[in-house]
């Protein structure tokens, strides 16, 4: 059985950040060596467009890699790419990843689920570990306790 982690804690990818920030800072790079030495034909407002479509790309790959789990003494934070979700701890009915899923989904008790991009599938031992304390998490937290 899955140890059961302190609180608050927080499961992120690890690959998925390192790529992201990693790529993120080549394309900035890339667009400011590109916005210098283009042909003297580019004006200056072509030149800042080519450096502000870099930082755009590199925003996107931010909100990739901000991705997480948050749990603590109340319940569960979701960061995904676009949007935050608070849920209570009885809100969460379950977890689960199948086999190639790229991140467990997480049931609610109103009937819809979400995904939670912060468990990366790609990263098979990190995430089944992740998803195993999550689910220990739901257990303790998340079940009423046995009246009897």
């Amino acid at each position: 059985m899955t140890e059961i982690p302190a609180l608050p804690t927080v499961w992120r990818p690890r690959t998925t950040r390192v790529v992201a920030y990693a790529t993120a800072g080549v394309i900035m790079l890339g667009m400011i060596v590109l916005a210098v030495v283009v042909a003297p034909q580019f004006k200056l407002f072509d030149r800042v467009l080519i450096v502000l479509s870099g930082a755009f790309i590199a925003w996107i790959l931010h909100m990739l890699a901000r991705c997480r789990v948050v749990a603590d003494e109340t319940g569960l934070t979701v960061v995904n790419a676009f949007r935050t979700r608070r849920l209570e701890w009885a809100e969460v009915l379950d977890a689960d990843m199948a086999v190639g899923e790229p991140w467990p989904t997480l049931d609610l008790a109103d009937g819809t689920s979400v995904g939670a991009m912060g468990i990366n599938g790609t990263e098979k031992d990190l995430s089944a570990r992740q998803l195993a304390e999550l689910k220990s998490l739901l257990r303790e937290r998340g079940e009423a306790s046995d009246p009897s």
